[in-house]
């Protein structure tokens, strides 16, 4: 297998994992403060990495200022704004109707797209970017059919799609610094790096925004499914995740990551017995050959 096809993979396979995330585990948090749950989820990793990642002090004691504020953007946008949007989205829903969160994080190609022409010189082919519209609109149709959104559930739904907007901007944004931080580090040392500077912003958000720390309120139900988080859709999704990012243009890991819809989708499924349409069956076989045919056209772009 190619390094472009197995780069492909691996981030199919952390999107994967994301969407088993948010149908089957992060609603089990429902009953912690947002910004608690941020900080868990990326403090609990950090504390697990460090029997093998140690040497990565080492590695970050060389970095230039500019890499430091590369760093800084990934954690920044994508540790903390992205999943605070996220994850405050689908509890503003209350997990009920995830559609219009789910369609707005499949915004996140677009961010990344325009932001990596104009940060990494990565000019998108015209096939590139046929086959990334026709992903989209394979999206759209696995999400709601023939049916348009419907916005008109109440001032809490409308939070909730401007905080998946947010969301999308920021995971797409971080997906193009991510991009430029592995110029300097291992997938391995990104990660340590990432979730370490991301846990020290939360724990200051914690402190100033005077949430605290609750941790009485965390129940035993909810230290295991942090625990099985860190080990499977956290740590080890980001993993797959820079490691496939190391092989794939960032335009082409945007476009990627529109696996975790489908496996939504797919546990969903297997797990409330929900249906899909024949359009919404469609509409994923659509989205699934773009993802295929576009992880092939990168290399032919224009640097």
């Amino acid at each position: 297998m190619s390094p472009r096809r197995l780069g492909a993979l691996a981030i199919c396979a952390a999107a994967a994992l994301w969407g088993l995330d948010g149908v089957v585990l992060t609603p089990r948090l429902h009953n912690l403060p947002v910004l608690l749950v941020v900080f868990l989820l990326h403090a609990v990793p950090f504390v697990l990495m460090q029997p093998f990642l140690a040497s990565t002090y080492s590695v970050l004691a060389r970095l230039d200022r500019t890499q430091w504020g590369t760093l800084a953007a990934v954690a920044l946008l994508g540790g903390v704004l992205g999943t605070l949007a996220i994850v405050r989205a689908l509890f503003l829903v209350e997990f009920n109707g995830l559609s219009i969160v789910v369609l707005l994080q499949k915004l996140q190609p677009v961010f990344a797209i325009a932001l990596a022409a104009i940060l990494l010189r990565e000019r998108p082919s015209r096939g590139f970017l046929a086959w990334a519209a026709l992903a989209l609109v394979g999206g759209y149709l696995m999400t709601f059919g023939w049916a348009f959104p419907d916005l008109a559930r109440g001032t809490r739904a409308a939070a909730a799609a401007g905080m998946a907007l947010l969301a999308a901007a920021s995971f797409g944004t971080a997906t193009v610094f991510s991009k430029k931080l592995l110029a300097s580090l291992s997938f391995g040392d990104a990660t340590f790096a990432r979730y370490g500077l991301t846990t020290a912003l939360t724990a200051t958000l914690l402190l100033v925004t005077g949430i605290g720390y609750p941790f009485a309120s965390v129940t035993s139900a909810n230290w295991l499914t942090i625990a099985i988080i860190a080990v499977t859709t956290g740590s080890g999704a980001i993993l797959l995740y820079y490691f496939g990012l190391q092989r794939v243009p960032a335009r082409v890991a945007a476009v990627c990551e529109l696996c975790l819809p489908l496996s939504a989708v797919t546990f969903d499924f297997l797990i409330n017995g929900s249906i899909l349409s024949p359009v919404q069956i469609g509409g994923a076989l659509l989205m699934i050959g773009s993802i295929m045919r576009v992880s092939t056209l990168g290399e032919r772009s224009s640097p």
